[in-house]
Protein backbone atom coordinates (compact mmCIF):
# COMPACT_ATOMS: atom_id res chain seq x y z
CA UNK A 1 0.00 0.00 0.00
CA UNK A 2 1.35 3.19 -1.19
CA UNK A 3 0.72 6.59 0.85
CA UNK A 4 0.48 9.66 -1.71
CA UNK A 5 -0.11 12.52 0.05
CA UNK A 6 1.46 15.49 -1.79
CA UNK A 7 1.46 19.45 -0.65
CA UNK A 8 1.79 22.69 -3.01
CA UNK A 9 5.07 24.41 -1.74
CA UNK A 10 4.85 28.55 -2.65
CA UNK A 11 7.82 30.28 -3.00
CA UNK A 12 8.08 34.17 -3.25
CA UNK A 13 11.39 36.28 -3.87
CA UNK A 14 11.04 38.18 -0.71
CA UNK A 15 12.06 42.32 -1.30
CA UNK A 16 15.23 42.06 0.71
CA UNK A 17 16.33 39.39 -1.10
CA UNK A 18 15.46 35.86 -0.65
CA UNK A 19 12.71 33.57 -0.79
CA UNK A 20 9.43 32.92 1.73
CA UNK A 21 8.01 29.85 1.53
CA UNK A 22 4.82 28.41 2.60
CA UNK A 23 2.61 25.33 1.89
CA UNK A 24 -0.40 26.17 0.41
CA UNK A 25 -2.76 23.57 1.96
CA UNK A 26 -1.27 23.71 5.67
CA UNK A 27 -1.80 26.64 8.09
CA UNK A 28 1.30 27.78 9.89
CA UNK A 29 4.15 25.66 7.79
CA UNK A 30 6.00 29.04 6.86
CA UNK A 31 9.46 29.58 6.70
CA UNK A 32 12.20 31.83 4.33
CA UNK A 33 15.78 31.35 2.99
CA UNK A 34 18.44 33.18 1.12
CA UNK A 35 17.82 30.80 -1.69
CA UNK A 36 15.64 28.62 -2.99
CA UNK A 37 17.21 25.27 -2.21
CA UNK A 38 17.71 27.28 1.29
CA UNK A 39 13.71 27.49 2.03
CA UNK A 40 12.99 23.96 -0.02
CA UNK A 41 15.06 22.78 3.21
CA UNK A 42 13.90 24.93 5.48
CA UNK A 43 10.02 24.26 4.15
CA UNK A 44 10.47 20.88 5.37
CA UNK A 45 11.95 21.49 8.85
CA UNK A 46 8.54 23.85 8.95
CA UNK A 47 6.66 20.94 8.09
CA UNK A 48 8.08 18.89 10.71
CA UNK A 49 8.03 20.90 13.25
CA UNK A 50 4.61 21.76 13.04
CA UNK A 51 3.69 17.87 12.81
CA UNK A 52 5.42 17.40 16.21
CA UNK A 53 4.29 20.29 17.95
CA UNK A 54 0.75 19.51 17.00
CA UNK A 55 1.32 16.19 18.53
CA UNK A 56 2.36 17.26 21.69
CA UNK A 57 0.07 19.38 21.71
CA UNK A 58 -2.59 16.73 21.36
CA UNK A 59 -0.93 14.50 23.92
CA UNK A 60 -1.29 17.31 26.79
CA UNK A 61 -5.14 17.60 25.80
CA UNK A 62 -6.09 13.75 25.97
CA UNK A 63 -4.07 13.00 28.76
CA UNK A 64 -6.04 10.73 31.04
CA UNK A 65 -8.68 10.42 28.48
CA UNK A 66 -9.51 6.91 27.13
CA UNK A 67 -9.36 7.10 23.36
CA UNK A 68 -8.27 5.09 20.70
CA UNK A 69 -5.47 5.79 18.38
CA UNK A 70 -4.94 4.29 15.20
CA UNK A 71 -2.60 4.60 12.00
CA UNK A 72 -4.63 6.75 9.41
CA UNK A 73 -3.15 6.45 5.75
CA UNK A 74 -4.34 8.57 2.26
CA UNK A 75 -4.25 5.89 -0.48
CA UNK A 76 -3.82 7.70 -4.30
Amino acid sequence: MKVDVKFTAVFEEANEGGYIAYLEEMPGVNTQGETLEEAKSNLKEAFKLVIDTQRMLNEKELKGKEVIKETFELVG
